[in-house]
């Protein structure tokens, strides 16, 4: 067996390995972790220097030059000797950097580097799932605003009702996505720096450093976060920063993931009635027993993927209500998990829903059949007005359209056949004022209200808006690997 079989004997992460996307998963790789902690300590070398401590440039400058050149086999054997993730990098950055080693990580505590890095992470991950959620609502509004006047069967307990729109429809779906778009930038906004405090957040190890000076070690604090790219730090924190910044970016995340979910059901649904239908390659097989099949197999994709990133939330959830005081070490394991998983599998389901979005067939001829199917009784109402328009009354041409109407239901239900209502209002006598208007009143368009408007009000209103900041990252199409 030779050493390149080797990955696939063991567990490899379907998220990573199968599905996400190369920028999603190096954010949260070792190394984009590791070098974070390097450029973290350079940061507090510099400012450390900065402010007076006996910091040398040959020894930032010798830090500088090894940030990237990272030894994790060495690594990997200095954290098997000293079971402490931190230290193992520390000792081993100090390798490579002997002139600089007495000053690595001076005066910090694990969590310098540990939770700013996540703190990045969550920040990073965010502006990679920016893009991506505008351009699945870029997508679907032009879907929005091509069939915002195409008629279709409105559905209420997934029953006929009131026809709407394809393009109203989507809107529906819009409306949710906007929803996430704004909750997603809020999350990644509020996100602040850790900083630099110290092992219970107190700064003692700083203040001791600096001789007491405190507004140096406020100064040293703001260095390093201006450094990191941040415009703000927490004031006050524990060992770590509040694990309420985990449930607060986990919880946008779980949200849209309930939109996608439910899109992509509804888009499964209208498969299954041949009204509207995901992408399919050429080539593609959808079942290995039944060549016929088309099976909407990206939009369950979306939904299962979805599934697992609403249960996810509850692990931030719990990890904040299990901290103890200034902290306890319980939340580690568990985020080393839980925040990945979350950003990769967010980052997933909407890479596949780009895909199908970019693709969504519409057929409006099936569209149109099933509209014929139940608009006859849909339009009684209808019918019944003209009558009285005509000089009829009410209550009488009400009963005849009922009779008339569970008589046209039994053979749809009992017989198998066609709605024939109209034929039969079309033979009785009694309709004979109103023959001439039955093609107007029956018209699909006359039932679907202000829905085309209500579509082009929405899009220009609260779809446009949203999408200008990233008018220069529409162009990307998503290619699946299926």
């Amino acid at each position: 067996m030779d050493a390149s079989s080797d990955e696939f004997m063991k567990y490899r992460s379907p998220l990573v390995s199968r599905y996400a996307s190369k920028e999603m998963a190096y954010n949260f790789s070792d190394r984009k972790k590791f070098t974070t902690w390097r450029k973290l300590w350079i940061y507090l070398a510099k400012a450390e220097k900065a402010l007076g401590l006996p910091i040398t440039d040959a020894q930032v400058a010798e830090m500088e030059s090894h940030a990237n050149d990272i030894d994790f086999a060495m690594a990997a054997e200095e954290e098997k000797k000293l079971r402490h993730d931190v230290m193992a990098h520390v000792h081993t950055f100090a390798h490579c950097c002997p002139a600089a080693a007495p000053i690595i990580h001076l005066g910090a505590t694990s969590c310098y580097v540990g939770d700013n890095t996540d703190l990045i992470m969550l920040r990073d991950g965010f502006d990679i799932l920016l893009p991506k959620l505008a351009r699945v609502i870029d997508r679907l509004a032009n879907f929005s605003e091509k069939y915002a006047n195409l008629p279709t069967l409105g559905f209420t307990h997934y029953q006929p009702a009131q026809l709407t729109t394809v393009g109203k429809r989507a809107c529906l779906w819009l409306q949710d996505l906007t929803m996430d778009m704004r909750n997603l930038q809020r999350a990644r906004d509020d996100i602040r720096f850790r900083g630099v405090k110290g092992t219970t957040g107190t700064q003692a190890s700083f203040l001791q450093l600096f001789q007491g000076d405190h507004d140096k070690v406020e100064d040293l604090d703001r260095m390093v976060t201006e450094m990191a790219g941040f415009k703000k730090a927490y004031l006050v924190t524990g060992q770590t920063y509040s694990r309420k910044v985990d449930i607060d970016s986990v919880v946008v995340l779980a949200s849209m993931g309930a939109s996608i979910h439910k899109i992509c059901t509804d888009i499964r649904l209208l498969a299954n009635l041949k009204e509207i239908e995901e992408p399919f390659e050429k080539e593609q097989i959808g079942s290995s027993a039944m060549p016929y099949k088309r099976n909407p197999m990206r939009a369950e994709r979306c939904c299962s993927l979805a599934r697992h990133l609403m249960a996810l939330v509850s692990d931030p959830l719990q990890t904040c209500a299990v901290q103890w005081l200034e902290r306890t070490l319980d939340d580690s394991a568990n985020r080393r998990i839980s925040l990945p998983e979350s950003f990769l599998t967010a980052d997933i389901i909407l890479s596949t829903l780009q895909n199908i979005t970019e693709g969504l067939v519409v057929y409006p001829k099936v569209i149109e059949r099933h509209i014929r199917h139940e608009l006859p009784f849909m339009a009684t109402e209808n019918i019944i007005m003209a009558i009285v328009k005509a000089g009829g009354n009410r209550q009488d041409c009400h009963e005849k359209i009922r009779v008339l109407s569970q008589q046209a239901a039994a053979v749809v239900k009992q017989e198998g056949g066609d709605n024939d209502l109209l034929a039969r209002v079309k033979a009785d006598p009694y309709f004979a004022p109103i023959l001439g208007q039955l093609d107007a009143l029956l018209d699909p368009k006359t039932f679907i209200g202000r829905a085309p408007q209500q579509v082009t009000r929405f899009l220009a209103e609260e779809v446009h808006p949203i999408l200008e900041p990233y008018k220069s990252k529409m162009d990307v199409k998503i290619e699946l690997e299926l």
